[in-house]
């Protein structure tokens, strides 16, 4: 354990940072399974509806640094490919 005072509140803020970062990135995964699912009916508007709600959270997630911008157009691409039904 840090004796230094600086260095427990680093600690401290760390954790939250990943937390918050974990349950960015743990939704963006929910997401993509509600997207696989309504893809898998035929439910169009659905697939639209999941597929907006998909790229919103990713965006979310790339603007507070929990994901890399690469890393988000990837996920990106993807989800299109499967909203389109590819």
């Amino acid at each position: 354990m840090a004796n230094i005072a600086s260095q427990k509140k680093r600690i401290l803020r760390t954790e939250r940072e990943r937390v918050e970062n974990r349950r960015l990135t743990s939704a963006i995964k929910t997401y993509f399974n509600r997207l696989e699912k309504a893809a898998a009916g035929s439910d169009d508007d659905a697939v639209q509806a999941e597929h907006r709600a998909l790229v919103s959270r990713i965006d979310k997630a790339i603007q507070k640094g929990a994901i890399h911008r690469n890393n988000g157009a990837r996920k990106k691409a993807r989800a299109a490919k499967i909203a389109s039904g590819s």
